[in-house]
């Protein structure tokens, strides 16, 4: 993957396509790092949605979707190229991150009527799953 794939994604151009960042110990098949970008502490994938859902739940057991909807109860910080987050429960490191970039939409209002928005959610080695979303580029 290139990092310019990594630019658009983070500049809202690729809605279509999902963000997975999973952690070096998380990650147990090596053949993942042949598909994405090496970034300290892991891998960053960026892929067609579909086929991002299917890998995610390939690598974590769990439905992309479903994840995030239990991630959004809770708040945290996920650095802004995607590549690790801050666990709100403490000084945990991150297993996995699931990011999608939606387009804006000023009907919404809001984070979505200043621009495209990027919604990420991680994981946590201690179980807290939370979410983190901008308008993109603006961190």
């Amino acid at each position: 993957m290139s990092a310019d794939k990594r630019a658009e994604f983070l500049a809202g151009e690729r809605t279509n396509d999902v963000a997975l960042f999973l952690a070096d110990s998380f990650v147990s098949n090596e053949s993942i790092t042949d598909y994405g970008e090496s970034v300290p502490g892991g891998t960053l994938l960026i892929v067609s949605g579909d086929t991002g859902r299917s890998i995610f739940q390939k690598a974590t057991g769990m439905e992309a979707m479903g994840f995030a909807k239990q991630a959004m109860g809770t708040e945290g910080d996920i650095a802004a190229d995607l590549s690790g987050a801050d666990c709100p429960d403490g000084d945990h490191d991150v297993e996995f991150i699931f990011a999608f970039a939606e387009e804006q939409n000023e009907d919404v209002g809001g984070l979505y009527g200043e621009g495209d928005v990027i919604h990420a959610y991680a994981y946590c080695t201690c179980g807290t799953a939370f979410s983190h979303k901008w308008v993109a580029g603006d961190r």
